[in-house]
């Protein structure tokens, strides 16, 4: 039996080799007048549509098994998934504002224009701080739950 974070490894592998194949495929698409492609397009299509048949099995059971996987009383394995994904966002935007808020004064003389940040960065730099850990500890959790639950046929 195959455990869920195999799967997610092997879909991440399918990603890649798909991703590989398009671009040999375009790669291929036209030569000069009377010459060959490196490589048949049709036989890189064929082995392309075998590796996007096999990644959309996967990505079925990989969602099935989310959905019927209880990560603790309240949530399944998808809605923890769906907090993470949350959580990262908030800390990008959250970071990005620190980086923007940060930036430091280039005044050559007193004629040029000066900058005051609108934001206590360092309020903002405790909110991204706390995004981040809140991110590390779920996403730890997920991780141990994945290689221990088996995946949905």
């Amino acid at each position: 039996m195959m455990k869920l974070a195999e799967a997610l490894i092997l879909r991440a592998d399918y990603q890649k080799r798909a991703a590989q194949l398009r671009q040999r495929i375009v790669s291929n698409a036209k030569v000069q007048e009377g010459e060959e492609p490196a490589e048949n397009p049709q036989r890189l299509l064929k082995e392309f549509e075998q590796v996007a048949e096999g990644t959309f099995d996967l990505i079925k059971r990989i969602n099935k098994t989310n959905i019927n996987t209880q990560f603790d009383a309240e949530r399944s394995l998808t809605d923890a998934l769906a907090e993470r994904d949350i959580l990262a966002a908030r800390r990008k935007v959250y970071a990005d504002l620190v980086e923007a808020a940060s930036v430091p004064q280039d005044r050559y003389s007193r004629s040029e224009i000066k900058f005051e940040s609108t934001v206590s960065v360092k309020e903002i730099q405790k909110q991204v701080d706390a995004l981040a850990k809140a991110y590390r500890e779920l996403d730890t959790k997920i991780q141990g739950l994945n290689w221990s639950t088996d995946l949905v046929d």
